[in-house]
């Protein structure tokens, strides 16, 4: 697998999960504990997730800079 498919992948798996947690969140009966850890590992993934599409805007901008120049 390419660095790129494994970026991809690994984006889709963080999604997931964060998926996952809301819908703990939402539906379980959970003590306050569980749900604070489960809000945190939520709002890591989420910084995460946000930093990766960060980087792809700013790489999808450059490129088309770099094709405008040519």
């Amino acid at each position: 697998m390419s660095k790129a498919q494994n970026g991809v992948s690994n984006f889709k798996e963080k999604l997931k999960r964060i998926e996952e947690i809301t819908s703990l969140l939402e539906d379980q009966d959970l003590d306050l504990e569980q749900s604070i850890k489960l809000y945190e590992e939520g709002m890591k993934l989420s910084q995460e997730c946000l930093s990766s599409l960060q980087m792809a805007e700013l790489k999808i901008t450059e490129l088309k800079k770099s094709f405008k120049t040519n």
